[in-house]
């Protein structure tokens, strides 16, 4: 007999509702074998479906599986911030005052309850490769900016395979407006994944003022052959952060104790990510809303 699961739609990186990154959390979710999440996370089509299982490390407050239409991942961020927003709305209490703990793919994350209702996670330990500057070419014709030439990607900041869990090359231009402008080539986006072992780009580039944020930005992936921009990115940003954070260590940029990035502009959302660094260690932070709140029948 079919089980009514609790269930919620949570749009996260945001306090306006239609305004961030959709997840979908089904509650309670026992009994449940790999292909039947995997077949709710295909029927739900958005970019990650989470599945909400008893934790099996003592120190973790639940367990979270994270599913894409395709295949499971061992962590993403908005997946993160969305069920715990979800769990905490259904009454969950941390074992810790002011803080969850996730057990994932990538093992604990902690995840911070802040004053103002929004939450922010540690980010996971990155390891970083540097995208050679031999593929310059492939970056500008991947970015659409040939016109434009080497100029709009910074140098300053070399483009950075980040891998976090998922995998991001981080790629910095010269503005905001160059990153809102990009228009990308789906064929040399295939091969930039293909050459640096990543799920796609993280474009981002600075304002010129702290007015909407400090940063502009916009990730791009292929999947199933198609072109997809992402419209709130969490893992994304995290590896930006660990990036900023490995470059001020050497001596390439100063680095500043927090900003605010916003994402999601040319899909008419406005996602807003803090970026905090604690002790010298990032955390990712963002407010999140329910949308949907009932039950799935599985």
């Amino acid at each position: 007999m079919p089980i009514l699961r609790r269930f919620k739609q949570v749009d996260v990186f945001t306090q306006q509702p239609f305004k961030g990154n959709p997840l979908a959390v089904i509650m309670e979710a026992n009994g449940l074998t790999d292909a039947q999440m995997q077949d709710i996370a295909r029927w739900t089509n958005l970019s990650e479906t989470t599945f909400v299982l008893p934790a099996t490390d003592p120190l973790a407050d639940y367990h979270v599986r994270i599913f894409t239409p395709e295949s499971e991942m061992p962590f993403a961020g908005h997946p993160t911030l969305g069920t715990a927003h979800a769990l905490l709305e259904e009454g969950l209490r941390p074992k810790s005052p002011g803080q969850l703990v996730q057990q994932c793919g990538v093992g604990l994350v902690p995840i911070n309850i802040n004053d103002d209702g929004s939450l922010a996670f540690h980010a996971p330990q990155a390891t970083m490769v540097p995208f050679g500057d031999e593929h310059a070419p492939l970056l500008e014709k991947t970015l659409g900016i040939t016109g434009l030439g080497s100029a709009a990607i910074d140098n300053c900041y070399p483009p950075t395979a980040v891998h976090m869990g998922i995998r991001w090359l981080v790629i910095r231009v010269d503005s905001a407006d160059t990153c809102l402008n990009i228009t990308p080539d789906a064929e040399a986006l295939a091969a930039v994944e293909n050459l640096s072992q990543t799920n796609g780009i993280a474009i981002y580039g600075p304002h010129d003022n702290v007015t909407p944020a400090d940063y502009e930005v916009r990730t791009f992936y292929i999947e199933r052959g198609h072109l997809k921009e992402d419209p709130v990115t969490g893992s994304a940003n995290a590896c930006l952060a660990a990036l900023l954070r490995q470059q001020h260590s050497t001596n390439i940029i100063t680095a500043p104790l927090s900003y605010l990035v916003r994402q999601g502009t040319m899909l008419q959302r406005d996602g807003r990510i803090t970026v905090t660094y604690l002790n010298d260690e990032p955390w990712i932070g963002g407010h999140s809303v329910t949308i949907v709140d009932g039950t799935l029948q599985r």
